[in-house]
């Protein structure tokens, strides 16, 4: 007759082990994807913004097949029109900040020296800071950051990174009707369906970030740069750019930008004028927050602004500049995979005073 002998560990116990196992096993699976990513960073790097960019293209190719225009040539004519419209921008942004960075640039020394004269040794810390900015972009920015300070063999990889994102830009659009297929194809049958719902809940969540924060960039830019211009701060278009360029990085950007742009008209224009940027920054700020970012929010996965940061962080940690840019679209896509999971297995609790459902 056997007897049976009481578990080793409690019931509670055994569960905190089992969760914390699950824990390690995800952790250390995250981590080893993390590392694979940046040792093969040349070739993933093109691969994530090509998906960025189908999703951000994506409706104006859906709409020329809808035009009965032919995959390739509709892919083709996207792809061009990413050209045309990214080498315009670019060229924009990048003449506006080269006509106007050096009185930006101006006014933010002669920013610097005012306050650190008015605070007296406390502000000399400003003046070190700028002139460890060397120092503090390659601690903080990571490797993009100090790529870009060390030479010009940066500016070959950027043009072969862009080439090649292009052109999986065109494939991924050319072919994106055999991504269920394919993707079916290297999972178990069974969770087939599964997969293909995750996928499209991250593409969705990605597409939707995208167009979103273009659209709050864009507006971002106009009514502050309408702002600078009526306040006659110099350098107008220039910190326009600025704002249009940070907006890709919630929350630190729009920061950032607003403060260059403060700091300009308090050289420059005196304190009346620099309160009256601050207020328009702030303005648009709230605009964006109350209206745009609900709005743009509703139509993809809502993130919360504790886990934007920490991703921004972790991406700065991991990849630099680059890395803050794309932090916030994969998380994106990973909310919508975990929203989706939840949908298809959470528990889902009854109401109180529902009667259960009928049996057979």
């Amino acid at each position: 007759m056997q007897t049976s002998r009481a578990p080793l560990l409690p019931e509670p116990a055994r569960k905190v082990a089992a969760w914390c196992a699950v824990l390690l096993l995800v952790a250390g699976v995250a981590a080893v994807f993390v590392w694979l990513c940046v040792v093969f960073k040349a070739a993933v790097t093109p691969v994530l913004l090509a998906i960025l960019g189908a999703a951000l293209l994506g409706p104006l190719y859906r709409r020329l097949l809808r035009m009965k225009v032919n995959k390739s040539l509709a892919a083709a004519v996207t792809v061009a029109a990413v050209l045309v419209v990214v080498g315009g921008a670019t060229y924009i942004v990048v003449a506006a900040l080269l006509e106007t960075g050096d009185q930006i640039l101006a006014s933010l020394r002669q920013a610097a020296a005012d306050i650190a004269d008015h605070l007296g040794a406390a502000g000399t810390s400003l003046e070190d800071l700028a002139a460890n900015a060397k120092q503090l972009l390659e601690k903080f920015g990571g490797t993009a950051a100090s790529g870009v300070i060390s030479g010009l063999s940066v500016v070959g990889q950027m043009l072969a990174t862009a080439v090649l994102a292009l052109l999986l830009i065109f494939f991924f659009l050319r072919d994106s009707d055999r991504a269920a297929g394919a993707l079916r194809s290297l999972v178990p049958a069974a969770t087939g369906d599964t997969a293909e719902a995750m996928a499209r809940r991250a593409f969705e969540a990605v597409e939707g970030f995208m167009r979103g924060t273009t659209l709050v960039a864009a507006v971002d830019a106009v009514l502050i740069g309408v702002g600078l211009l009526v306040l006659d701060v110099p350098g107008a278009i220039g910190l326009a750019a600025l704002v249009f360029v940070t907006a890709y990085i919630p929350y630190l950007g729009a920061f950032l930008s607003g403060a260059v742009a403060v700091l300009v008209a308090l050289a420059d224009r005196g304190f009346v004028i620099a309160l009256w940027v601050l207020g328009v920054v702030l303005a648009v700020q709230v605009i964006e927050g109350n209206v745009l970012q609900p709005m743009v929010q509703s139509r993809t996965v809502q993130m919360h602004p504790a886990a934007v940061m920490l991703a921004i962080t972790a991406g700065a940690s991991v990849a630099g500049i680059l890395g803050m840019l794309l932090a916030v679209p994969l998380t994106a896509a990973a909310t919508g995979v975990l929203v989706e999971l939840r949908a298809r297995y959470g528990t889902h609790h009854p109401e109180p005073g529902t009667p259960p459902p009928p049996n057979g």
